[in-house]
């Protein structure tokens, strides 16, 4: 894995206590990896999102 830096990022309490309950009950080892997953499936959605948008679609299709 590639050199890890750290960021401070705000949040609200209740997405810290839902975290919290995740890495308790073992799904993740911690919260970092938690917000990491999260940032991975965000961009993954957000880019794939925003190629199929910027493929032009043929004049003949109606949309």
């Amino acid at each position: 894995m590639s050199r890890m830096r750290i960021i401070s990022v705000q949040l609200p309490q209740g997405l810290i206590n839902a975290m919290d309950q995740l890495v308790k009950k073992g799904v993740y080892p911690n919260r970092s990896e938690v917000i990491r997953e999260a940032i991975r499936e965000l961009l993954k959605k957000e880019l794939y999102r925003l190629d199929t948008e910027e493929r032009s679609t043929p004049d003949y299709v109606i949309k």
